[in-house]
């Protein structure tokens, strides 16, 4: 009876090694997916999340991440009008999981999509866009210019399986001949715009020194006006004065016209 114990002790750690050894068991973690390959084929159908059997020696899994990753670089280009341009850029991106196996025999790894495949994509996408554009217009542009770039990622990349979520610029670095120039170019604007607003002040200063003036003008018009209009009053007054000093008290006798006043004398 020992001797049996024994024996299944043995029979059931043999088992245990050869398991192990053998591994067929595979588990898929939250986001990965597992592709499955017979004696080195690659096979259609993916493994997705959680425990999956696997023949031992004749197939191998291998497993590739599906979640969202995160790339950041640098490129340099040259601009529509020649300026020499560095672009950082950061992108965010995940594999297919429906084409996962695709990607992995076309492609390779993870790490093989990065380098393959994600690099020379977003350097040839940056100097597209960017000989499209001056080295102004990729500043006063850069939106329009982030979605050529995102767009031509994402014609490119999806055919070999990767998905562009995010794509974004970080900064666009110039010539320091250039940020020179365009330092003076600003600095000349800034003068252009304050001569402009001095010219304006000035402009508004002058109507309104006008607009008093005139205002003064009409003011000493009417002065004028009301002067020589009291000064014939005046002058009426003192004929009207000077009448009234001469007359004698008596009535005339006759009047302007052909009928006399009857002269009555007291009886």
């Amino acid at each position: 009876m020992p001797s049996q114990i024994v024996r299944a002790l043995v029979g059931g750690f043999v088992v245990l090694v050869v398991f192990w050894i053998l591994n067929p068991f595979v588990v898929i973690g939250a986001g990965e997916r597992g592709v499955v390959m017979n004696f080195g084929a690659v096979q259609k159908d993916i493994l997705g999340e959680g425990l999956h059997m696997r023949v031992p020696i004749m197939q191998k899994v291998v497993i590739m991440d599906v979640r969202v990753q995160k790339g950041e670089g640098q490129g340099d280009a040259a601009s529509k009008d020649l300026q020499q341009v560095t672009t950082n850029v950061a992108l965010n991106y995940h594999l297919d999981p429906a084409r996962v196996a695709e990607t992995y025999q076309t492609v390779g790894t993870l790490a093989a999509v990065g380098d393959r495949i994600i690099l020379p994509a977003v350097q040839e996408s940056v100097k597209a866009a960017t000989a499209l554009y001056t080295a102004e217009e990729l500043v006063s542009r850069r939106q329009e210019v982030r979605d050529k770039i995102r767009n031509h990622l994402r014609d490119r990349l999806v055919k070999n399986g990767v998905i562009v979520d995010e794509f974004s610029i970080v900064n666009f670095s110039f010539s320091r001949e250039f940020n020179v120039a365009i330092e003076s170019k600003t600095t000349a604007e800034q003068l252009k715009l304050k001569a402009e607003r001095d010219l304006e002040r000035i402009r508004i200063e002058a109507e309104q020194k006008v607009a008093a003036a005139k205002a003064e003008a009409e003011s000493l018009r009417l002065q004028k006006e009301i002067v020589t209009e009291n000064l014939i009053k005046l002058r009426q007054i003192e004929m009207q004065q000077k009448a009234i000093d001469k007359w004698d008290g008596r009535l005339p006798q006759v009047t302007g016209g052909a009928t006399p006043f009857i002269d009555i004398k007291p009886q």
